[in-house]
């Protein structure tokens, strides 16, 4: 089961993102809280798979802001996914930075945006489980698909968008096998199509070869997809 807490001092607007959550998919637990202190408080005592949280709590603008920092503080690495009536334009650059998922702003979303954005995020979810069970042997690359800057090359941070990260952790996820274009188009939100996917890995190898020259561990498998090698493919 997963367990998610809605952070909305408004109740209908609560009440209608819990709805939503729901009905999205079964075997998930909601829990609503409406204030900045009570919602510290489960965070520091719960392990919450999801937070989705508003910015502006009662009549303090920024708690979103401080409950973040809470989250990243902890041990739990929970993605967030903030729903707020701030202007997106000023406001989505600053939740990336604090490694927030996504941001939606009130009125301008329907409920289908929320559920696909939410369902994305459930699916990364299971996707760092599996990662973080099978490590790699010689632990050159450390990624978590739901931190923007956490992907590491050989402890140096590699500089990729947040869409190229989440193809390189389903590659890495299943690393030695292809992965077909179908199942990349799964984790990307817009551009399904196999050009994108080719300019999104040629990002990714452009952003590795920055910090090391030499890398080749990302093969091109001819009219299916790609595939993440732990050795450098023989040539």
């Amino acid at each position: 089961m997963f367990k998610v807490a809605v952070i909305e001092d408004d109740l209908p607007t609560s009440q209608q993102l819990t709805e939503w959550i729901l009905g999205a998919k079964a075997g998930i637990q909601v829990d609503a809280w409406f204030t900045r202190d009570d919602a510290e408080a489960a965070i520091a005592r719960e392990a919450y798979d999801l937070v989705v949280l508003d910015i502006e709590l009662g009549r303090e603008r920024n708690a979103g802001i401080a409950i973040i920092n809470a989250i990243n503080k902890g041990l739990h690495g929970t993605p967030v996914l903030v729903v707020s009536a701030m202007p997106a334009a000023i406001y989505r650059s600053i939740m990336k930075a604090l490694d927030a998922w996504d941001y939606l702003q009130k009125t301008t979303f329907s409920e289908s945006d929320f559920v696909d954005t939410f369902l994305e995020i459930l699916r990364a979810t299971r996707e760092r489980g599996v990662v973080e069970a099978a490590p790699s042997a010689i632990n050159e690359l450390s990624i978590d698909p739901l931190r923007q800057r956490s992907a590491l090359w050989r402890g140096k941070r590699i500089n990729l968008p947040l869409t190229a990260q989440r193809i390189l952790a389903a590659l890495y996820q299943r690393r030695g096998q292809v992965v077909s274009y179908d199942e990349l188009f799964e984790v990307v939100k817009s551009g399904r199509n196999r050009d994108n996917i080719r300019k999104h890995i040629s990002t990714i190898r452009e952003a590795f070869r920055e910090l090391d020259e030499g890398f080749d561990r990302i093969e091109n498998i001819p009219m299916r997809g790609f595939r993440w090698s732990d050795a450098p493919p023989t040539q």
